[in-house]
């Protein structure tokens, strides 16, 4: 099931800002902590599998919303969701101040905000917050959006880029924030395992704007396969979230990234080799494998999502922005194409065709 394809007319990103909490731990570090911590209530079978996937290489350390180890593994769901309000909201207003500041704008430039999470539930939502926070117009239109997952922040923004073409000489904000400690598990379950060994904390802001300067918004698709939703999602267990992943995920999404890779390139007569940037979602080695050979990206083209992955592991969906951020740094020459994808819970992915302007 395909959505209609959106169009974009001259809309552009401007800046780009990345947030991500200052507790730091070496993933091996975090997979002695958690051994010595459940080393009784796991089976023998479940240790030997945390001991391979904390090993492997292709995640160095992660960052997480925490003061301190001791008082996260006591949380109480109250405490968690208090932990998730506090981390998702300092986390984004750091990100949007950021992203302004590198723009050279304020508060007061912006028209709209929108924002996705799906790793808390609070209402009101986040961005009722951040207007207070941050001293934003009581005017000001926001959009706050659940559900999407690892690939919440295409559709973030295609919310955003619509929201550009009526906000006359202002700005809009699209924020992405996931604090994935928040639905933190542990039980004998690979889903819960490989969770815990992949995903942690941060933001990331986008400031959109209608002048030719930074990153144009080409075009846009999704595609969604939701009879596989049980492949990657949030399920409810005693009142709290448990993230429930297949062993089929990656050939999974493969497929569903190479169609929608192919839905917005191939209207405009572009091929996947004529694409050097690639600002792929860093869903765990396995998967950025899977969707290297599919669509047939080479190692130079993933430079990128493997560097943040190294250093991130998986933020869910503020990672993108945090590939395309790292993509920026090393240099994007004017006129080139970039494509950045991400995918999650749906099962879903997205793709937005970019232009260096």
């Amino acid at each position: 099931m395909r959505n209609k394809e959106q169009m974009s007319g001259n809309v552009y990103v401007g800046s780009i800002a990345v947030e991500t909490p200052l507790f730091t731990v070496q993933q091996e570090e975090v997979g002695k902590i958690l051994a010595h911590r459940y080393s009784d209530r796991l089976s023998s079978r479940s240790l030997t599998l945390m001991k391979g996937l904390f090993a492997h290489p292709a995640i160095r350390k992660r960052r997480f919303a925490v003061d301190d180890s001791e008082g996260f593994f006591s949380e109480n769901p109250d405490d968690r969701i208090q932990r998730f309000t506090r981390w998702a909201v300092d986390l984004s207003a750091q990100a949007i101040r950021n992203a302004l500041v590198k723009a050279g704008l304020s508060f007061d430039d912006m028209a709209g905000l929108v924002v996705n999470t799906c790793t808390g539930y609070i209402c009101p939502g986040i961005s009722t917050y951040l207007i207070e926070k941050l001293g934003l117009d009581r005017h000001i239109r926001v959009y706050d959006l659940v559900g999407s997952g690892c690939g919440g922040a295409i559709p973030n923004l295609e919310v955003a880029e619509s929201l550009v073409r009526g906000a006359s000489h202002k700005v809009i904000v699209s924020v992405s924030v996931e604090i994935c400690t928040a639905t933190f598990q542990m039980e004998d379950d690979l889903s819960l395992l490989v969770s815990n060994a992949l995903f942690s904390d941060g933001a990331a802001a986008a400031v959109l704007w209608g002048r030719p300067q930074g990153i144009e918004l080409v075009a846009s698709s999704s595609y969604y396969v939701p009879e596989d939703r049980d492949a990657i999602r949030y399920i409810h267990k005693n009142g709290q979230l448990y993230n429930q992943l297949s062993t089929r995920l990656p050939h999974l999404v493969k497929k569903a990234v190479a169609q929608v890779v192919k839905d917005v390139l191939e209207p405009r007569a572009l091929r996947v080799g004529e694409i050097k940037h690639w600002a792929l979602h860093t869903g765990g080695e396995k998967i950025i494998n899977t969707v290297k050979a599919e669509i047939g990206l080479s190692e130079e083209q993933l430079r990128s999502t493997r560097a943040i992955l190294a250093e991130y592991g998986n933020m869910s969906s503020p990672t993108v922005w945090f590939v395309l951020n790292d993509l920026l740094e090393k240099g994007i020459e004017r006129g080139d194409f970039c494509v950045m994808v991400a995918f999650g819970a749906g099962l879903s992915a997205h793709a937005y065709l970019l232009r260096k302007s």
